[in-house]
């Protein structure tokens, strides 16, 4: 029998087995058995263009911005903000805008020295619970209306973007240094077309939660964007920094948001004794008599502790107290 087939031997064949007469077998590579061979589908209408190195390392970065972001959205609110990172994709342009409900928060960006644009997409679920917020409400219960922003609404939608883009820039500050700029709002995501609708796009989607309201916010990043950066973020030295990163990150943002927390400040000035009868007979334009001299240092107590030592004094016609140096520790009042 002869090793090679003629053509009408191969057409019987290719008949035999799409007619289920013959089995088909799938011969294993060379050095490889049948056990241990293995089909892996790829779709080529989504390739992918970033490793899964690399969209573990953006996950990184967000789940740092997306803690700042919630304490410092926290602060301004007035209200505890619990953010996390949802979900980190890869898909088409267009596969992102269908799945954005429609009117909502679209925000087109710009990250100079980075070429082209991002967005930033905030859900109505929690929009309008923010504007709630900052307008005095309480969120108990507040209807979701199914229209875009007015202008006042997004002056004050403008201000929570505003902060987000500060976070995002100190997230992604070890990554490249960037400005964040807001270049233009939309109500409808389907008119908005920053990149083809079959390029790469990487979405980072997060879970804002305020008492019981929660909504969702997305990160769009066109690949062309990230692409002059994008070799940083395959290293392991990245995800091992990362963890260090995040705890500076949220040190960061309490220390910042703690610089505008209101204290109680009072001077010590001093003490003395007098009966009750000399306490109702006293006046205004009576003096008091004190067991410290003008010369000596007094004690200025924050929130009841003390903590530093001063000298009295006047500044442009004010009483003034001048601090001279920390308080010791067992320093008497």
């Amino acid at each position: 029998m002869a090793d090679i087939l003629d053509q009408s031997e191969v057409d019987a064949l290719l008949n035999a087995v799409s007619s289920g007469d013959v089995e088909s077998v799938d011969t294993p590579m060379p050095g490889e058995s049948a056990s241990e061979k293995q089909a892996t589908v790829y779709d080529f209408k989504r390739p992918e263009r970033v490793s899964k190195d690399q969209m573990r390392a953006m996950q990184s970065i967000h789940e740092g911005f997306a803690r700042s972001f919630g304490a410092s959205l926290s602060g301004f609110l007035r209200a505890i903000v619990e953010t996390r990172v949802a979900t980190t994709e890869q898909l088409t342009y267009s596969e992102f805008i269908h799945s954005l409900p429609s009117p909502t928060c679209f925000t087109m960006l710009s990250a100079p020295p980075l070429n082209g644009q991002m967005c930033l997409e905030i859900s109505p679920l929690i929009v309008f619970p923010i504007v709630d917020r900052l307008l005095g409400g309480t969120n108990a219960e507040i209807f979701i209306p199914q229209r875009a922003l007015t202008a006042i609404e997004m002056r004050l939608v403008n201000r929570i973007i505003d902060r987000a883009l500060e976070n995002l820039a100190e997230a992604w500050a070890d990554l490249v240094q960037v400005k964040f700029e807001v270049t233009g709002t939309e109500s409808n995501p389907h008119l908005v077309q920053i990149v083809a609708p079959n390029e790469v796009v990487i979405v980072i989607g997060f879970e804002i939660k305020i008492g019981a309201r929660a909504g969702s916010m997305s990160i769009c990043i066109p690949f062309n964007v990230l692409e002059p950066v994008i070799g940083k973020l395959g290293t392991q030295s990245w995800l091992a920094y990362s963890h260090r990163a995040g705890n500076r990150d949220q040190e960061q943002s309490v220390t910042r948001n703690l610089r505008h927390a209101d204290v109680e400040l009072c001077a010590y000035l001093g003490e003395t004794e007098m009966t009750v009868g000399d306490l109702l007979s006293l006046s205004p334009g009576d003096i008091i008599k004190l067991d410290k001299s003008i010369h000596q240092d007094f004690v200025v107590r924050v929130e009841g502790q003390n903590k530093f030592a001063g000298r009295l004094g006047k500044l442009r016609n004010n009483r003034a107290l001048q601090i001279m140096r920390k308080v010791l520790r067992d320093e008497m009042l």
